[in-house]
C-alpha cells in the first residue's frame, strides 16, 4: 500500500462503512442532534425578537411597555438557558460517544491487523500501522461527534434563514443564495486539495514513526556503528517531507479559507446595498432589514463554522479512508466453509506434489514438486543452501502460507480443511530470533498456553532447563526482563522460548534454527533441552550447522529442484552426494 497506489475512496464510500458505528450509539447520536437543534433555534429567535422590537417601535413607540420588554427578556433567559444546558450536553455526552466509537474501531481495525498473513506485514511498516491505530482513529473520533453535529446545525440554519428570508423579501433573499452554488463548486475543488494533502501528511508522519521505531529500537548498533549522523540525515529527510506536505496542506487551507471570506463579503454587500435601495423605497421595514442583516451573519458564521471544521473534517476523512484501506485488506489465510477442528493429533505429516511461490514474485517458484511423508514421532532435518525454501516448507505447515499447488495433511486431513487456530494450537514453533514480550518471565512462559498454572509454568521452564538461571534472576519468575527481553542474554532468551512451547505441549514441533545465533556452550545447553523438547513429537528441525542434525530420523537436502537427497546422516555421507559437500565444507 504504497503512497503511489493508493487511491481517494469516495467519500460516499467512507461514510457508508462508518454509518454502522453510529447505529450503535444512535439513541446518544439522537440526543446529540436534539440538543443541537435547541441551541439553533435559540440562535435563530434573536434576529426575530430584534426585529420585533425594531417594527414597534418605528411603528407603535407608546406599545414598548416595561412589562413587553421584561417578558421579551425572560423570554430570551430561558432560551439561553436551554442553549447552555444543549451545549453541555454535546460538549460532554457527544464526546463521550465519539470516544466509544473510536474504542470500537481500533478494536475491530487490531483483530483485522491479528488475521492478516506472514504476507501483509513483510510489505508493510509497523509504524504505519501504529499510526493508524492511534493517531488516526484519534482524529476520528473527533469527527465522530462534530461531523453530524456540525452539518446538522449548518444545514438548519441555512434552511430555516432561508425560509424566514424568503418571507421578508425574495428578490434579496435569491440574490444572497445565488452566491452560493458558485462558493461550493470552489470549495470543492480546494476541499480536494486538503483531503489529498492531509492523507500525504498522515503518510509522511507513518513513515516517521517507522524511522523512529527503526532507529529506536537499532540504537544498539548506531553507536557501535558511529552511525549517529547516519541515521540524523534519514530523519532529517523524513522531518523534510512532512514540512512539505504540510505547506501544501496549507496552501490548500488558505485558498479554501480565503474563497469564504471572498463570498462572506459578497453578501453582505448584496444586502447592504440591496437592502438599503429597498429601504429607501419602502418597501422594506426598518425591523426587517436589521433582522436581514443579522440572519445573513447568522447565515455567513455558519458557513464560517463549517469551513474551520473543515481541516478537522479532513483529517478525520483522511483517518477513516487508511482505517477502511486497512480493513479492505483481505487476510489470505481463512478458515474454509467447512473446516473442522483438529483433535486427537497424531502427527502424521505428509506433503503431496506441494509447490509455493509468493504473491508478489509469481514468477519465481521458492518450492516445487515436493512430496513426502513424514510418520509420527519422526524427527526429520531439513538442509540445503541458502534461498532454497527450507523456512517456507515448514511455514506451509502451520499455515503461515498457503501452497500455490498441492497439500499438506495432518493425519490425513488436508490442513485447509482445518480451523486455523486448531492446527497452529497443535503446532509448536522454536525460532531462531526469539521475541519475548515486554514483561516478567512468567507472563512470557504462560504465552505458551494462556490459563495455565504457575505451577505448570515453572515446571516447563524445569523441563527447558531455564529454572536454574531464573532463581538468580533478582525477581525470579516475577522479574522484569525489558522490552523484548533486553535484560537477557541470547541463550536465555531462547530456553524461554523452549519452555514456553513445553507449556504448549504440541505433537508437532518446528525447530527454525533455533541454536545458529548462540555461542557453543549455550548452544550445547539447548539442544539438550530441544532433544527433551522433541521426545515422542513429529519434529523438522532447520539446521545450518549440520553436526546438530546427525541424530535426525530422517534429513532432507532441499534445493531448487525439490527434496534432492534424503536419507539419515550415514545414508547420505556414503551417499557422497550434495550433502556429504555440505558436511565435509561444514566441518573443514
Amino acid at each position: 500500500m504504497s503512497q503511489k497506489q493508493e487511491r481517494l475512496i469516495p467519500t460516499r464510500e467512507l461514510l457508508r462503512r462508518f454509518v454502522p458505528y453510529f447505529k450503535r450509539y444512535r439513541g446518544m447520536l439522537l440526543l446529540d442532534l436534539f440538543c443541537a437543534s435547541l441551541t439553533t433555534v435559540c440562535e435563530i429567535v434573536f434576529p426575530l425578537i430584534v426585529r420585533t422590537v425594531t417594527n414597534r417601535a418605528m411603528s407603535d413607540p407608546a406599545s414598548i411597555t416595561v412589562r413587553w420588554v421584561a417578558g421579551l427578556g425572560l423570554l430570551y433567559l430561558l432560551l439561553r438557558v436551554i442553549d447552555a444546558a444543549g451545549a453541555y450536553w454535546m460538549q460532554s455526552r457527544g464526546h463521550f460517544m465519539g470516544a466509544r466509537i473510536e474504542r470500537d474501531m481500533r478494536s475491530d481495525l487490531f483483530e483485522h491487523l491479528q488475521k492478516l498473513s506472514f504476507t501483509f506485514y513483510n510489505n508493510n511498516k509497523i509504524g504505519q500501522l501504529m499510526a493508524r491505530l492511534t493517531s488516526d482513529l484519534f482524529e476520528i473520533a473527533e469527527f465522530a461527534h462534530h461531523c453530524p453535529e456540525e452539518f446538522f446545525i449548518a444545514s438548519l440554519k441555512i434552511l430555516v434563514s432561508f425560509l424566514i428570508l424568503v418571507r421578508m423579501n425574495v428578490r434579496m433573499t435569491l440574490l444572497v443564495f445565488a452566491l452560493v452554488p458558485l462558493m461550493i463548486v470552489l470549495l470543492r475543488y480546494f476541499n480536494k486539495k486538503m483531503r489529498a494533502a492531509f492523507k500525504e501528511c498522515r503518510h509522511e508522519v507513518g513513515e516517521m514513526n517507522a524511522r523512529i521505531e527503526d532507529s529506536l529500537l537499532g540504537v544498539r548498533v548506531v553507536q557501535s556503528f558511529s552511525n549517529e549522523d547516519v541515521e540524523m540525515d534519514k530523519f532529517g529527510q523524513n522531518n523534510e517531507s512532512i514540512l512539505k506536505t504540510k505547506v501544501r496542506q496549507y496552501i490548500a487551507m488558505a485558498g479554501f479559507g480565503t474563497v469564504t471570506r471572498v463570498f462572506e463579503g459578497l453578501m453582505y454587500i448584496v444586502v447592504l446595498v440591496s437592502g438599503a435601495i429597498l429601504l429607501g423605497q419602502g418597501r422594506l421595514l426598518a425591523g426587517d432589514y436589521v433582522a436581514y442583516l443579522l440572519f445573513v451573519g447568522t447565515l455567513i458564521n455558519s458557513i464560517r463554522r463549517i469551513v474551520d471544521y473543515m481541516e478537522q473534517f479532513q483529517r478525520g476523512l483522511t483517518g477513516l479512508e487508511r482505517f477502511c484501506e486497512i480493513m479492505n485488506v483481505e487476510p489470505e489465510i481463512q478458515d474454509s466453509p467447512d473446516a473442522r477442528e483438529l483433535t486427537d493429533v497424531k502427527g502424521d505429516v505428509a506433503f503431496e506434489n506441494v509447490g509455493f511461490h509468493y504473491a508478489d514474485d509469481q514468477n519465481h517458484e521458492v518450492l516445487r514438486h515436493i512430496s513426502e511423508k513424514v510418520p509420527a514421532g519422526t524427527s526429520v532435518a531439513v538442509v540445503g543452501p541458502s534461498g532454497s525454501g527450507k523456512t517456507t516448507l515448514c511455514s506451509l505447515i502451520p499455515r503461515f502460507y498457503d501452497t500455490t499447488e498441492g497439500t499438506v495433511t495432518i493425519d490425513g486431513q488436508d490442513i485447509r480443511h482445518i480451523t486455523r487456530k486448531s492446527l497452529r494450537r497443535n503446532i509448536g514453533v522454536v525460532q531462531q530470533e526469539v521475541y519475548l514480550f515486554s514483561g516478567t518471565v512468567i507472563d512470557n512462559i504462560l504465552y505458551g498456553r494462556p490459563g495455565a498454572s504457575r505451577e505448570e509454568a515453572v515446571l516447563a521452564a524445569q523441563r527447558a532447563g531455564a529454572d536454574d538461571f531464573i532463581q538468580k534472576l533478582p525477581d525470579g519468575y516475577d522479574t522484569y526482563i525489558g522490552e523484548r527481553g533486553v535484560k537477557l542474554s541470547g541463550g536465555q532468551k531462547q530456553r524461554l522460548s523452549i519452555a514456553r512451547v513445553f507449556l504448549k505441549d504440541p505433537p508437532i514441533l518446528i525447530l527454525d534454527e533455533a541454536t545458529s545465533a548462540l555461542d557453543n556452550e549455550s548452544e550445547h545447553y539447548i539442544q539438550e533441552s530441544l532433544s527433551k523438547l522433541a521426545e515422542g513429537r513429529t519434529t523438522f528441525t532447520i539446521a545450518h550447522r549440520l553436526t546438530t542434525i546427525k541424530n535426525a530420523d530422517v534429513i532432507w537436502v532441499l534445493t531448487e529442484n525439490g527434496v534432492e537427497e534424503k536419507g539419515s546422516h550415514r545414508q547420505l555421507i556414503a551417499k557422497n552426494g550434495l550433502y556429504n559437500e555440505m558436511y565435509q565444507m561444514y566441518s573443514a
